[in-house]
């Protein structure tokens, strides 16, 4: 849930596939990932553009949302864990803002929560796939109002569904794909000087893929779902 405007959707969802409209069960809930991005000009008082403006104040509506519709939902909600804006930013010598919590680990039998880092090899399977999903699913009209679940707990499998794109998705990667490192933090990330080393990697690899592979469907023949099984030896499988 990225935007205010899911929250409400997007929270109904997660708990139809917990719930079968039981409103005794109680949930605890981490808040984690928010933080203050305000910018050094904007704190010090300097001019700041409307967009600026806009981007210092990304995760405050979020938060407050999330919190807001947590509160309305007659489910029974614990709130275990808040580590977000004031209580999960920290600043470098020039100002710039940052996140304390780039990554965690939920220990699901005790509630636990453990700061993390995961490198490319933890990422789980068909990582590329799923990062362009998110951000191509937009223009695939079957995915409006749906949440892009792939993990199925139940089964300990990954489902990754089908999505459409369109050839705009082709001609953005290749004219986003000539920038430098820099621009390219600045075009597409809301925290520009807050992103992990491999950002703009991740995005690369992105283009990298949709110009080779410019059509949905050789990613997904016949429309058909791409699953991943563990293995005996603890890795993922493709079937």
């Amino acid at each position: 849930m990225d935007s205010p405007k899911v929250v409400e959707t997007g929270l109904s969802q997660m708990l139809s596939l917990l719930v079968d409209g039981s409103l005794e069960t109680e949930f605890d809930v981490h808040l984690i990932g928010g933080f203050e991005e305000v910018s050094p000009q904007h704190d010090n008082g300097g001019d700041v553009s409307e967009s600026d403006a806009d981007l210092d104040s990304y995760s405050l509506p979020l938060c407050s949302k999330i919190v807001h519709t947590l509160w309305s939902r007659e489910e029974k909600f614990h709130i275990r864990t808040t580590c977000v804006l004031g209580h999960n930013t920290k600043r470098d010598s020039e100002g710039n803002t940052y996140p304390i919590f780039n990554g965690f680990v939920v220990e699901t039998a005790t509630g636990t929560v453990i700061p993390a880092c995961f490198d490319r090899s933890s990422r789980c399977p068909d990582e590329i796939v799923r990062r362009i999903r998110v951000s191509a699913s937009y223009e695939d009209t079957s995915w409006n109002g749906k949440l892009l679940a792939t993990y199925d707990t139940a089964t300990d499998c990954f489902k990754i569904a089908p999505c459409s794109w369109t050839r705009r998705q082709y001609q953005i990667a290749l004219s986003l794909q000539h920038y430098s490192d820099s621009e390219i933090l600045s075009i597409c990330s809301t925290s520009p000087t807050a992103e992990g080393p491999d950002f703009v990697d991740n995005l690369r690899r992105q283009w990298n893929y949709l110009i080779e592979h410019p059509h949905w469907m050789e990613t997904f023949p016949k429309k058909q779902p791409r699953i991943f099984t563990r293995s005996a030896d603890g890795r993922w499988k493709k079937c």
